[in-house]
């Protein structure tokens, strides 16, 4: 079985941020849920961008029994309110097992659009990288041309031992080297697949299967044959049967390991 684990089920099934999901949005979930069932996709962690998006990712992990939730401030979504935003997210968190909370994220750095604010954004990192560690569950890391100072920042903490992700890997041999040195995941979805990623391809067929997990990022970066439409969860299947032809291993084995390193990042039975 496979998992996907990363994914915006909520921003799948409505046209609006930070907007809370009425019942009816919450049902239409059933049917990407269920297709991706059927491409043997077991689990899906939704994961949280905002305080209001990571309730909508408790809502969805409460109501299906396959998915689970990350809760998180994404570092284009921290505004000057998000230290209350946090303690806010910190209530959810002290009843992570109600809730099916097993993850702090998407939390990071991002340098990409313009006038962003970097002390803030490594402010509310470093402030989640904490959350993460009081409360056991995995950290999902947001990185976007921002590679010294992501690894600056996750350095302080490498002697507590984090159990981390760096979604939607993008950077070099050298940064993934470094982070499984730290025993951090490389998270690789569709954009494995698109033609101008050779760096990509070269990483993950250098590195160890275990050191990996996948996701699809939905409903964004979908793989290439599917550029231009909505990303799913099902596409996961897509994107091991990828990797195991770079790779030039069985299928089973990317499936196999994948999924247990999955399950040891965010301590799924």
């Amino acid at each position: 079985m496979l998992i996907d684990t990363h994914c915006h089920l909520n921003m799948m099934i409505k046209s609006d941020f930070d907007v809370l999901l009425s019942p009816a949005q919450v049902s239409n979930a059933k049917t990407i849920i269920d297709q991706a069932a059927v491409d043997g996709v077991s689990t899906i962690i939704n994961v949280g961008t905002s305080l209001v998006e990571s309730r909508n990712c408790v809502m969805l992990a409460q109501e299906f029994e396959s998915v689970y939730a990350t809760v998180g401030i994404h570092p284009n979504d921290a505004t000057d309110d998000w230290r209350t935003e946090l303690q806010e997210l910190e209530v959810l968190l002290k009843q992570k097992e109600q809730n099916k909370i097993v993850g702090i994220g998407e939390a990071g750095i991002d340098k990409h659009y313009p006038d962003y604010n970097l002390q803030r954004q490594v402010d509310a990192f470093r402030a989640q990288i904490e959350l993460a560690l009081t409360y056991d569950v995995g950290l999902v890391v947001h990185s976007r041309d921002a590679y010294d100072e992501t690894l600056r920042a996750l350095e302080e903490y490498v002697r507590h031992e984090p159990r981390a992700v760096m979604h939607c890997f993008s950077y070099d041999q050298n940064f993934a080297d470094q982070i499984i040195s730290w025993k951090f995941k490389l998270g690789i979805g569709g954009t494995i697949t698109y033609p101008k990623n050779n760096e990509l391809r070269s990483v993950v067929k250098a590195v160890n299967l275990s050191d990996m997990v996948l996701e699809t990022d939905a409903p964004f970066l979908p793989v290439q044959a599917m550029r231009g439409k909505q990303n799913a969860p099902k596409y996961i299947k897509t994107i091991a049967e990828y990797v195991a032809e770079l790779r030039q291993q069985p299928f089973e084995d990317v499936a196999q390991e994948t999924t247990a390193a999955a399950k040891k990042l965010f301590s799924l039975v």
